[in-house]
């Protein structure tokens, strides 16, 4: 009699143990993430002006002075213009070419405080 007892205690035991192996949160590795995984990729930003130079792998944007469109409404800018500069990389898509003085439409994205060009239309 003592061994069907004990067979039942072990599995019912061993079942127990299961469940509570089950329950427990996932394993996870003691790494810490580093900055960069932490933050979601930031929004694309956009901004037209007038190209001032261009280097091989960026080029400098002269924004501001004036009012410009977004959508139906009518944004007032900073009466200064400013000067932004964007790298070019494999990534960038460049529509017409860079050159001094042509304007430009460019949408970029912010990487540790650079500006890294996305798509630029250079209007003929």
């Amino acid at each position: 009699m003592k061994n069907p007892r004990r067979i039942i205690f072990a599995t019912l035991t061993s079942l127990i143990l299961v469940a509570a192996v089950w329950g427990l949160p996932p394993a996870t590795s003691n790494a810490q993430p580093t900055a960069h995984a932490q933050q979601p990729p930031a929004a694309p930003l956009s901004v037209s002006g007038k190209i001032t130079s261009v280097a091989k792998d960026s080029f400098t944007l002269a924004v501001g002075g004036g009012a410009t469109s977004l959508g139906q409404q009518l944004v007032q800018q900073d009466p200064k213009a400013k000067s932004m500069t964007f790298v070019v990389d494999k990534n960038t898509t460049i529509e017409g070419k860079l050159q001094v003085n042509a304007n430009a439409d460019v949408t970029y994205r912010e990487d540790n405080g650079r500006n890294i060009a996305i798509t630029v239309h250079v209007a003929s």
